[in-house]
């Protein structure tokens, strides 16, 4: 199936009849995989849609492919992006990439100086997850907030995360940091414009007939067309305002002519 055949948006109230059929998935990829997505009922899953706090993919005719939904823990101070399925029929065609990309971007949009983690086993969420700019980290690191966690009791593994303290368990921790974010976009700009300036054309000393030192700057026209435009007018009017001269004064003034032909090209 051609992912740009299906719809990946924001669910509304008007989505709430998937409900059933995404808790059912959830429930039945959690048994396959011999791991744990926190069960939800229809009613939470259906809750989500009408706060405008989940994603949904469908197909044009309105087939369910796709779903994903926003948690906020410790009044906002943390956010999960939480419960990502894909109907069976539809994995591996690009579909849960945009669903992750689509959640992320509400997710910003709802909370943007929110920490946004998940936790998960499987390898490609964690590299879409890495292409969000999440990085893994410990699970210290994650909410404290005691609802988290009990979602983690649906899970077959859950007597390996109590006995861990909850500091370890079978799922990868990543997080996303918008603060750190912000100083990693800020740092590469300091380096790019400290790069730029190292690259700076450096302008050079020469010493004028009359015995001045002037500084010259050495100028690149490539990408600059307009300077270079200019450049060439000025050229064509120098030579042939000499030319005319030429015309008028003779062969000492061609002489000289010919000096500004070579000088100025």
């Amino acid at each position: 199936m051609n992912s740009h055949n299906i719809i990946v948006r924001r669910a509304t109230a008007n989505d709430k009849h998937y409900a059933e059929t995404i808790t059912k998935e959830m429930e039945e990829s959690a048994k396959a995989r011999g791991t744990g997505i926190a069960k939800r009922s229809p009613e939470y899953i259906e809750k989500k849609m009408e706060e405008g706090k989940a994603v949904i993919a469908l197909t044009q005719d309105g087939t369910w492919v796709g779903f994903c939904y926003v948690e906020a823990w410790e009044h906002g101070k943390y956010v999960a992006n939480s419960g990502l399925i894909v109907a069976p029929a539809f994995r591996k065609t690009g579909v849960a990439t945009e669903i992750k990309h689509r959640i992320f971007e509400l997710s910003r949009e709802l909370f943007p100086d929110s920490k946004i983690f998940g936790l998960t086993t499987g390898l490609a969420v964690m590299k879409i997850n890495s292409d969000l700019g999440y990085e893994p980290v410990t699970y210290s690191e994650l909410t404290n907030d005691e609802e988290f966690w009990k979602g983690c009791k649906s899970c077959v593994n859950y007597d390996i995360l109590t006995s861990k303290q909850r500091k370890n368990c079978l799922c990868t921790a990543m997080l996303f940091d918008p603060a750190e974010a912000e100083a990693k976009i800020k740092e590469a700009e300091r380096l790019r414009a400290a790069k730029a300036l190292a690259e700076e054309p450096k302008p050079s000393t020469v010493v004028t007939p009359e015995g001045d030192l002037v500084q010259h700057r050495h100028r690149h026209f490539k990408g600059n067309f307009k300077l270079f435009e200019r450049w060439v007018r000025f050229k064509q009017f120098v030579l042939l305002k000499a030319r005319r001269r030429d015309e008028g004064n003779g062969d000492s003034s061609r002489k000289r002519s010919l000096l500004s032909f070579f000088f100025f090209w």
